[in-house]
């Protein structure tokens, strides 16, 4: 379904943007350390821990003692990374809960003469963590969660927009039940705004599920696209929220 590619784009999307980057990160790696000396937690664990751009692992460990970082595919440079962590894990899940291979399963099973025009059978699941997480960092993920499946269903199958727009919901509707239930920390892109060479100003939501208000949370704007990479003339921004649930 593409996540080698995917994750590749990433840090060459990171690279391309030069020092674009650089406050959203730092943002994000304060308020990570911010909830961690306010908490005092055990033990930490990262959904969507990526290329490790955003998150500060050495702080945390020494400050928490033990970090799991949980992502579908860990890229080589971070497997040899965390290894040189005492008491950093690596662990490979799908953090949909297994909702990736739902999808496969449904759409690969049609011939190449047909496809599937509905998502009947395929169950939204809720994430579960094989043991106890502490306090869990969904660190921009939510939005991403969705990306591939969507992208594979658009290509593979004739489903309308109006269920594509339930399916993208819902998902994140489940990642935010699974967070509710334990001392989380949630770190989102909610929208994204393109401006073009006139000035004009189109927004386009990304988070579609509703937030719980936490005990705490903070704003701020991702400068995403200053080169122009994915809009010709254009530029976009992303507006983030990180919230303590």
């Amino acid at each position: 379904m593409g996540y080698y590619d995917y994750q590749s784009g990433l840090i060459y999307r990171h690279l391309n943007q030069e020092s674009g980057w650089d406050s959203h990160l730092e943002k994000c790696r304060k308020y990570i350390l911010k909830t961690i000396d306010s908490s005092k937690p055990r033990k930490v664990t990262v959904l969507g821990s990526g290329w490790l751009l955003e998150l500060p692992v050495a702080e945390i460990v020494e400050k928490t003692g033990r970090v799991s970082l949980i992502d579908i595919i860990h890229p080589p440079d971070v497997v040899s990374q965390a290894g040189e962590i005492p008491n950093v894990e690596l662990i490979e899940s799908d953090v949909t809960g297994g909702l990736i291979e739902q999808v496969w399963k449904k759409i690969s099973s049609y011939p190449f003469y047909r496809k599937a025009d509905n998502l009947e059978g395929i169950i939204i699941p809720e994430y579960k963590p094989v043991s106890d997480p502490g306090l869990i960092i969904s660190l921009n993920l939510i939005t991403q969660l969705e990306v591939l499946p969507v992208r594979y269903l658009r290509k593979k199958a004739k489903i309308n927009e109006d269920e594509i727009f339930r399916f993208r919901k819902e998902i994140q509707e489940r990642h935010i039940d699974f967070l509710s239930k334990y001392n989380s920390v949630l770190i989102t892109d909610y929208e994204e705004v393109i401006t073009d060479r006139s000035v004009t100003k189109t927004i386009i939501p990304t988070l579609l599920a509703d937030l719980p208000k936490g005990s705490d949370s903070e704003e701020w704007t991702w400068n995403f696209d200053l080169k122009g990479a994915d809009y010709y003339n254009s530029r976009s921004v992303m507006h983030v929220i990180a919230v303590t649930l």
